[in-house]
């Protein structure tokens, strides 16, 4: 929808996404219209899990001897501006920004990370929330292909998002922001952890 349709149609709110009961509400609010967040495949979620628990180590104090100093989510809702509400597949914040994850429902924080795994709503993930998180300066930005078995790396630069990173499934690399630890590719779609 170009802009100037949406701005001849009432533009949703963050209290129509609110409105919404809390069970029922797998929706994000992206440039004022309110986007239902389909149901993911199992091959999207292995590798949210997968990465999540890959994560573990920058947790914190760093569990298992990591590097710490991150707190993560997965599937919350956070406030960009007063149209863009997102709900990214895994989110992180540098603790000196959030030292503890807020009860605020949604989120005001801007993180420094951000993974989105693709699925159904590729051209979100892609373009729409790409350039949102551009614009509120996500230094980070990390999309998952379960598909094609791809992790892609972005850095935020002032012209846009650089390609930091491109790997796939059999390769072992060490990813931005997290590169104090080595991230076997394979791992988010389905191989096990190497010993």
């Amino acid at each position: 929808m170009s802009r100037a349709l949406q701005k001849a149609v009432r533009l949703a709110t963050i209290a129509d996404l609110l409105a919404i009961p809390e069970p029922e509400r797998f929706h994000e609010l992206i440039e004022g219209v309110l986007v239902d967040k389909e149901a993911a495949s199992g091959k999207h979620g292995e590798a949210q899990l997968s990465l999540a628990i890959l994560l573990r180590p920058f947790r914190r104090g760093g569990a298992g001897g990591g590097p710490g100093g991150w707190i993560f989510a997965t599937e919350v809702e956070v406030r960009f501006d007063e149209e863009n509400v997102l709900r990214p597949d895994v989110v992180g914040w540098r603790r000196e920004r959030l030292p503890e994850i807020p009860a605020e429902v949604p989120i005001s924080v801007i993180p420094n990370w951000i993974c989105e795994v693709l699925s159904t709503n590729r051209a979100n993930d892609l373009v729409r929330k790409k350039r949102i998180y551009h614009r509120h300066q996500v230094a980070h930005y990390w999309v998952i292909d379960p598909d094609a078995e791809m992790l892609t790396v972005y850095r935020h630069a002032p012209e846009g998002y650089l390609e930091a990173l491109v790997a796939v499934r059999g390769e072992t690399v060490r990813a931005e922001p997290f590169e104090a630890r080595e991230l076997a590719v394979g791992v988010l779609f389905g191989d096990d952890e190497p010993a």
